[in-house]
């Protein structure tokens, strides 16, 4: 199913150093950083925007700027979407209430997205007035998230002090606050401060020494407290992290976040996602608007268990196998880390990554029998003629041989393709100009024929989003040798591919395409033509709701 790509493959030898340290007591699970992208010109802009923090929902994010239209120097700004699948909207100003002539520097936000917590700049800016030292931390609410902001709260004595105290990071029950206190100008470093209920008063901070190494600035924790992220300066700035097993213990476990997350460039502020999915940063390397910008990766764990290059019911079997185990590997939820023990919360992961994904997998493996099945889908395929089992010759186990006559396969596997983005990969060997190895009949509509050779020269050729023209590549497939072939229809181009290379893409060239949704043959064409039927072995068909990467169609072939 799906499979890593080589940018992760890279990531992961270097990622796994770091989670094997995560979780104290508990091995956690392994996982991989996607790669970084720019939140984009509707919420950076040629200024800096320098922190954000959102509620559980993910329909807003509130993130801080030095951006014209605000009140003076550092302003934070909020924007919103409809879900989360939708682009962020035009970032809002929080206004008067909020913002002052002076710096509002940093943000935290409960995730309720009803109690927000801020600072208003290093001890070397200047301050808004009614604060204690050379920077404060003030909290304000609301009592919903169409009310208003209430006036800010200078947090008090407890946990501000003479010094500069500055970039606050609540948990998700408010019982923990971590923040950074700048007693020497320019000479951060990281603070905790706990108390037992959200109406008790905040104990007394203290220093976490464990962690500091005389420029730490920035900590952003996790939601459990178990997880703490934050920014050390020196020859180049990066993003850190540590962990611990409990709230009650000392963080220890320090880690250096591999590249990309770290670079060459300033990378700074971290920020992780309220489901721990996605780490943001500020950074100013190449690719952005401008000054500093926010930037999003995510957090994927690694759910091919046995590294085999797919996810498959090997996966769910070896899940299974060690159901209510304290075992890392399988210990793949909540995301990205695990909670130290199979169970449910793991089985939602995976099936995430195996059903969305791999929509069907036929591996032709059987030994006799008119049924193909379906490993993933459950859309048994039915043998037609007397197609013969070749247990032991073919490129992936066994394989299914047609005489080029009457032998085909019918899958009742319906799917209106002319809506969806689809990849179809399959082995074949053998075959003639003309014929067909997976077409789609018509059903209510106009099927056409997915992967088949050419009638001039057995090349590789697509006729998937009829009426577009045929697709046809340089690559002859009619050889007599094992060919892996493969067809990505993602949106906006088709890409043909043979044994691991693209040969052959083209761009939608009509604005409309003939609606389709009969089932699926391999071995023929769409109206069972007698020149379309194939002559030769076929194996491991797959079909995927996805357009399978160049990277990932490559490790197929593997």
């Amino acid at each position: 199913m799906e499979r890593l790509d080589v940018y992760r493959v890279r990531l992961l030898s270097v990622c796994l150093v770091a989670v094997m340290v995560l979780g104290g007591t508990h091995a956690k699970a392994d996982y991989v950083f996607g790669e970084p992208t720019n939140l984009g010109s509707s919420i950076n802009s040629p200024y800096n925007e320098e922190v954000m923090a959102m509620p559980a929902d993910g329909l807003s994010v509130f993130f801080v700027s030095n951006r014209p239209g605000g009140y003076g120097h550092y302003d934070i700004w909020v924007a919103k979407r409809q879900s989360t699948e939708d682009p962020w909207g035009e970032p809002e100003n929080l206004g008067p209430t909020i913002n002052s002539a002076y710096p509002e520097f940093y943000v935290s936000i409960s995730p309720d997205g009803l109690t927000l917590y801020y600072s208003d700049g290093p001890p070397y800016w200047a301050h808004r007035p009614g604060g204690l030292g050379k920077g404060d931390i003030w909290v304000t609410r609301r009592a919903s998230v169409a009310d208003s902001w209430t006036k800010p709260v200078n947090l008090g004595g407890a946990v501000n002090s003479t010094d500069g105290d500055l970039c606050p990071s609540i948990s998700a029950d408010g019982l923990i606050l971590v923040f950074t206190r700048d007693y020497s100008y320019r000479q951060p470093e990281l603070w905790l401060a706990t108390r037992k209920r959200t109406s008790d008063p905040w104990d007394t901070p203290l220093k976490l020494a464990d962690v500091n190494s005389g420029w730490d600035y920035a900590g952003s924790i996790s939601g459990d407290g178990h997880t703490l992220f934050w920014f050390r300066g020196g020859a180049v700035d990066d993003n850190y992290m540590a962990t611990r097993a409990a709230t009650h213990e000392d963080f220890g476990n320090l880690v250096k976040l591999p590249y990309p997350v770290n670079t060459d460039s300033l990378d700074g502020m971290p920020y992780i996602s309220p489901d721990g999915s996605v780490f943001y940063l500020v950074s100013d390397r190449p690719g952005g608007f401008g000054g500093h910008d926010l930037w999003q990766v995510s957090i994927d764990p690694v759910v091919d268990f046995n590294a085999d290059g797919t996810v498959d019911k090997t996966e769910m079997g070896i899940m299974v196998d060690h159901w209510g185990e304290d075992y890392s590997l399988c210990d793949i939820g909540p995301v990205p880390w695990g909670d130290g023990v199979v169970d449910v919360q793991d089985l939602i992961v995976l099936a995430k990554h195996l059903l969305p994904v791999f929509l069907a997998h036929w591996e032709l493996d059987e030994t006799e029998g008119h049924v193909a099945y379906d490993s993933i889908g459950g859309h048994d395929g039915t043998l037609n003629g007397n197609p013969l089992w070749r247990p032991a010759g073919g490129k992936v186990n066994g394989a299914l041989l047609l005489d080029g006559i009457d032998d085909y396969v019918s899958a009742d596997f319906a799917w209106n393709t002319w809506k969806m983005i689809i990849s179809a990969t399959a082995w074949i060997k053998g075959g003639a100009p003309g014929q067909v190895i997976i077409s789609q009949a018509d059903g209510s509509g106009y099927g056409a024929s997915w992967l088949y050779a050419d009638s001039s020269g057995g090349k590789l050729t697509t006729k998937l989003m009829d009426p577009q023209p045929a697709l046809v590549s340089e690559s002859m497939i009619t050889d007599g040798a094992w060919h892996h072939i493969g067809l990505v229809w993602d949106g906006s181009f088709r890409h043909l591919y043979v044994d691991g290379a693209e040969v052959a893409r083209d761009a939608a060239t009509l604005s409309y395409t003939t609606p389709c949704d009969g089932g699926l043959y391999w071995g023929v064409g769409k109206n069972l033509d007698a020149g379309s039927f194939f002559s030769g072995m076929i194996d491991d068909v797959r079909i995927y709701n996805k357009a399978l990467t160049p990277e990932e169609i490559a490790a197929l072939v593997q």
